[in-house]
Order: C-alpha cells, then structure tokens, then sequence
C-alpha cells in the first residue's frame, strides 16, 4: 500500500527534464534501485545505481538469495517445482574490500553473470558483460537482465520489483477475461486519475488527425489502425505501458509509434504534419499536472 506522505512529496519534487527515450529506463532503475534496498537496506536511487552495484557484490548476494528460495520453494511445492528451471548452483564472490573497477569487482560482476546464463537461462538478448557494469556503458541490457531475475525470483516467492507485480496483475486481468462472455457491457464509469494522465499526454499532439487510442476498459486501450491493445498502469510518476514481455513509458511508445511524433525526429512513417513543439512554461506546466494526476492516482490505490 502506497505511503500517503510519499505520494505528496514525490508530486512536489522538481520536474526531470527527461527526453522520452530516456524516461523509460530511468522509471526501471528507479524501481529496481526501491526493490534492492528494501531487500538488503541500501541506498540506491536511480541516479546513482550503477555506482551503486559495480562492485558485484550485492549482484552475488541477490543470487545467492534465489538460490535459497528455489530450493525452499522446491519443498514446499514439489509438484509446482517439476515445471520450473531451478538455480541451484551459489555464486562465489569476494564482500570486502572491493574497489570499483577492480579485478575483484570485475570478478564478482562475471559471476553475476555466469550464473545468469548457466542456473537462470537468461536469453542473451538481455544480458549484459562486464563492462557494461564497470564503465556503465549499457544500462540498458543490465537493467533488463535484473528485471528478468527479479521474474524468475517471484516464481519462488521472493519480494518482486513494483513493475513485476504489475505484470502479475496484467496477467491475472488477461485470465479474468477469458471468463467473460464478450457481449456483455461495461457500465459507463466516472474518468479516473490514470485515464486522465494518458488524456493528457495524447492531448499534446496538435495535428489535424490525432494518433487514435480507444479507452476499452480501465487501464486497457486500443492503439493506433490496428486492434492491438495495450495496458497502462502508472508507476509512481510514469505512465508506463506493458509491451511485449516489457515496458516502455506511454510518452516514448507514442513517439514510436505516432506517425507525428515520428515526423518530430525525421522518421515519418505518412505524410502527416508536424506538431508544434510546446513552450517550455506550457510543457512544464502539462507535466506538473501530469506528476499531480498520477500522485492522485497512487493515493486514491491507496485508500483501496
């Protein structure tokens, strides 16, 4: 349950001036930064996250912790278990005494990874090496292979990262609706914080033909000329969209997807016109009311 103070004074803080490609990877390092200190008492934040975990150390620790919820969750639910790939094997890694960027530091992070490929089967298209770590030169491959170990770890059991928990509860909407019979009619409902949140970024495309995203139901949506839908959720101030086995932020999805958008960057996909970028007092006062909104959303999730 969302901390109602929190809430108030994430909405206060200062606008980031984030470009939309880079939203997206700072929303999962934020979450994967809350996750990892609510499970071994650091202080990661997003900013300072890949200092904060170069060392390998608390990589190692965090694999060796799965390893101990596999084998727990293997006797608890032998049946369950036969279906699932089981790590097993404990990473070896030095704790002390470690200096960023050294041969020990580099060590425990190729453990890390080792044991990614070999106990976990990640695929290597989320993988990341050494050096992506040590000189912070893809965080992008390294945040998502943490994602995907955070997935394998809430198989067992393990405290999952927010975004994770928010897959689980796409998931289960997705199995709800197989169970209801497709004619039937969803009342019309009073317009909630989070559809206002998408309502307000749409609304900042001035073309003559906007980009279509059809509201099917709460947090559910139609994209685009196809019948493709997409799932919303916001995770603290982002609105975030489930794609593929992933996320992305709605504001970057748009601006790969919007032909208008598109047309911004010089990647037009049809002759449509550019949008007017908005002025600087008109954008931040859009993503004030966005960071409002989307506080607003968290507390009204948490009174349920």
């Amino acid at each position: 349950m969302a901390d109602q103070s929190n809430i108030q004074s994430a909405a206060s803080k200062s606008i980031r001036p984030f470009k939309s490609s880079e939203e997206y990877l700072y929303a999962m390092k934020e979450d994967l930064a809350e996750w990892l200190n609510t499970l071994y008492e650091l202080e990661l934040s997003a900013d300072t996250f890949m200092e904060g975990l170069e060392t390998g150390c608390a990589l190692c620790r965090h694999a060796n912790r799965v390893n101990r919820a596999a084998h727990d969750f293997q006797l608890e639910h032998p049946e369950a278990a036969r279906s699932l790939k089981l790590p097993a094997k404990d990473v070896v890694f030095q704790s002390r005494n470690v200096i960023p960027g050294s041969f020990l530091a580099r060590d425990n992070v190729s453990n890390f990874i080792s044991w990614c490929r070999q106990e976990l089967w990640i695929k290597d298209v989320l993988m990341f090496e050494t050096n992506d770590v040590v000189e912070r030169c893809n965080e992008k491959n390294f945040v998502l292979c943490l994602l995907e170990v955070a997935r394998r770890g809430a198989k067992f059991g393990m405290l999952a990262p927010m975004l994770i928990q928010l897959e689980e509860e796409i998931e289960e909407e997705i199995r709800d609706q197989e169970c209801v019979r497709m004619e039937e009619v969803v009342e019309e409902e009073k317009e909630s914080p989070k559809s206002r949140c998408v309502r307000e970024i749409l609304g900042r495309c001035n073309c003559p033909a906007q980009f279509p995203m059809i509201k099917v139901s709460e947090g559910k949506y139609k994209v685009g000329d196809s019948s493709a839908l997409i799932f919303i959720r916001v995770l603290r101030t982002h609105v975030m969209v489930r794609v593929g086995g992933g996320w992305d932020t709605l504001e970057h999805y748009l601006d790969k997807h919007d032909p208008c958008r598109c047309a911004a960057f010089g990647e037009s996909l049809r002759s449509l016109p550019v949008r007017h970028q908005p002025s600087l007092a008109s954008s931040t006062l859009v993503n004030m009311t966005f960071l409002a909104v989307g506080a607003a959303f968290l507390a009204n999730e948490s009174d349920k």
